[in-house]
């Protein structure tokens, strides 16, 4: 696997009256394609913080943040825009539905800000909806919908243009255990099928266990970067259970 994200010397200093608060002090970090990745930390860490820094949602304070060989960083406001509408996706604690719009909708509007037509999109939003396991909820709105399920429609919404990188902040906070599960389940499935990528950033160390690989940050710090011995195991029984079967 290539690198697709590489973090150089990042830091993010905010200014709150006279005094400095660093959120993030120094990272350096790699992401490859196809990784499933999770940023794991405790509330105030700094994960949140390098999440949007990844996605290009806020600047850093110092440093770069290269994503497929371009440097985010130093993209004007309307390039970066572009540039995360042709190659990320967004899964969000608080689900960022739109209300007015049925579940259908929801998941198109990406493909919509892509130019793609109406009957397309909607083709492909349907599809996305089967999948989620939501084959009967495409015309209802969020309001219409439990949690678990307004967040698979955001996690279709997401994957729907199958981009490069999908970002995941706190998926599962307002959610509980079971569908939990899967949720957490159904994104590293649609990662594996899209041959895409997952940075998903929690502070529940079952979450991390999803990851293929899992970086610890304390204190705007990188703690510790391990790969993620249990999910390798398990591809790997699973590989050897279908070749034993055939």
């Amino acid at each position: 696997m290539g690198e697709l994200i590489e973090v150089k010397n990042l830091r993010k200093v905010y200014r709150v009256g006279d005094e400095k608060i660093v959120a993030l002090a120094g990272i350096n970090l790699t992401v490859h394609a196809g990784e499933v990745c999770c940023i794991l930390g405790t509330s105030g860490s700094g994960k949140s913080t390098l999440l949007n820094l990844l996605a290009g949602l806020e600047k850093p304070s110092k440093g770069s943040v290269i994503i497929n060989g371009v440097d985010i960083t130093k993209l004007k406001e309307d390039k970066l825009a572009i540039f995360r509408q042709k190659n990320v996706g967004f899964v969000f604690q608080s689900y960022n539905l739109m209300p007015a719009l049925t579940a259908i909708e929801n998941v198109g509007m990406p493909l919509m800000f892509r130019g793609m037509p109406k009957r397309k999109r909607t083709k492909i939003a349907k599809k996305m909806l089967e999948a989620v396991g939501l084959k009967t909820r495409m015309k209802h709105k969020p309001t219409q919908m439990s949690g678990g399920q307004q967040q698979r429609v955001g996690i279709a919404r997401a994957f729907a243009a199958k981009p490069k990188i999908v970002f995941a902040d706190e998926p599962t906070g307002n959610l509980d255990s079971k569908t939990t599960e899967e949720v957490l389940e159904l994104m590293v499935r649609l990662t594996r099928q899209n041959h895409g990528t997952l940075v998903l950033v929690t502070h529940d160390n079952s979450v991390a266990q999803y990851a293929d690989r899992i970086v610890r940050i304390t204190d705007g710090k990188i703690e510790s970067d391990e790969i993620n011995q249990n999910v390798k195991q398990f591809a790997s029984e699973q590989s050897q259970t279908k070749e034993t079967a055939q």
